[in-house]
């Protein structure tokens, strides 16, 4: 189940399933075969930081590192919710990672070329706020020089930043990658268009996916800031209205389209934080289909799923999952649950699509 060949992501695979129990396992490629005219596809455009940062605790000396998980405030952009371990680094497995020095508030931390005060120790102990001493500009710099993306035991070679960001990534925003989609190429992009599938993107800081640490992880998601431009914003209300779906690429779009949701279906533009979590139960108001990984029972984003389908659906999507060997974590396969009873059923020749360009500056 584990997927770390990031070499050709369109031979990976999609397993489509609707409400009503409906299956079809596809090429991922055909992706660009679904949905119908007017439909409205909705992508995270977030740009993945370097954050991982190693270094040192300077009133102990002791080896550092830490994984900047999210923003505290978006009008103070050096301030940041962080997860704090020891020595080592990602070739340990999250939940053997040694725990960090003992920390204070007013530590300074030495992060390569930036310094960093922790100001406040949360109710854990890999859980702080802290503040770089630089201003912006300076932070991202040394983020971009010092900083590496966040990985975990499951991908064995270090990871480049270009590994982490999907083809329309713009904005240096996420701590994760929005890693639903790396399911989106130029050609499948173009062969919607083509078809009257409509695409706009917004930019959510999708946080971190594991601290390590159970008790840690059942809070996950953290709260987390987003961005809902006007064109996009205008191209949600405009679906709605002629009944067309609202399909997520990724448990990130879900939660901001959801957080910025008014009663009827339309979304509020500018920016916003997601506080509230997407589970079972919860009502969806915008979104009707999503397109994301292969997840796990327990994970955070599981329960975003439990939101589209019951459980006695997932669970049969999880055994088919099993059962085909479909690869999980962020450069696996893709799984498509609809949460209306209907398949999706549009169609196209995939040779329409050989010839696309990359088009989305003039798309979006």
């Amino acid at each position: 189940m584990i997927a770390d060949d990031r070499s050709d992501r369109r031979s990976a695979r999609l397993f489509v399933m609707v409400a009503d129990g409906t299956t079809r396992d596809l090429p991922r490629a055909e992706l660009a075969t679904l949905f119908d005219p007017g439909d409205l596809v909705v992508a995270n455009d977030a740009a993945t930081l370097p954050a991982s940062l190693h270094g040192t605790h300077v009133a102990s000396g002791e080896a550092i590192e830490i994984r900047l998980a999210g923003w505290l405030s978006l009008a103070d952009p050096t301030r940041f919710v962080a997860i704090a371990f020891g020595a080592g680094d990602y070739r340990t497995l999250t939940e053997d990672r040694l725990p960090p020095p003992s920390l204070s508030p007013g530590d300074r931390l030495r992060l390569g070329p930036l310094e960093v005060v922790v100001e406040r120790l949360l109710d854990h102990p890999r859980l702080l706020e802290l503040r770089f001493l630089d201003n912006r500009a300076a932070v991202l710099a040394g983020m971009a020089q010092h900083g590496r993306p966040i990985q975990y035991a499951h991908v064995p070679e270090p990871l480049a930043l270009w590994d982490v960001w999907t083809k329309i990534a713009a904005r240096p925003f996420a701590f994760e990658a929005p890693s639903a989609g790396f399911a989106l190429d130029w050609r499948t992009l173009q062969a919607w268009r083509r078809r009257d599938v409509g695409f706009a993107a917004l930019t959510h800081a999708a946080g971190v996916s594991s601290t390590g640490d159970p008790a840690l992880d059942s809070r996950l998601p953290f709260d987390e800031p987003y961005r809902i431009p006007e064109r996009t914003a205008a191209q949600v209300a405009r679906a709605k209205r002629r009944g067309s779906s609202i399909i997520a690429i990724g448990t990130s779009v879900v939660r901001a389209l959801e957080a910025a949701a008014n009663p009827d279906g339309s979304v509020r533009a500018g920016n916003g934080t997601a506080t509230g979590r997407i589970a079972r139960g919860t009502p969806l108001r915008v979104v009707d289909a999503i397109l994301t990984g292969v997840h796990q029972p327990g994970e955070s984003h599981f329960e975003v799923l439990r939101a589209f389908a019951d459980d006695a659906l997932l669970a049969k999507a999880s055994a088919a999952l099993t059962a085909s060997r479909y690869r999980a974590h962020e450069f696996g396969d893709s799984v498509l649950l609809n949460s209306q009873p209907l398949l999706l059923s549009a169609r196209t020749d995939l040779t329409e699509v050989l010839e696309a360009k990359p088009l989305i500056e003039a798309w979006l």
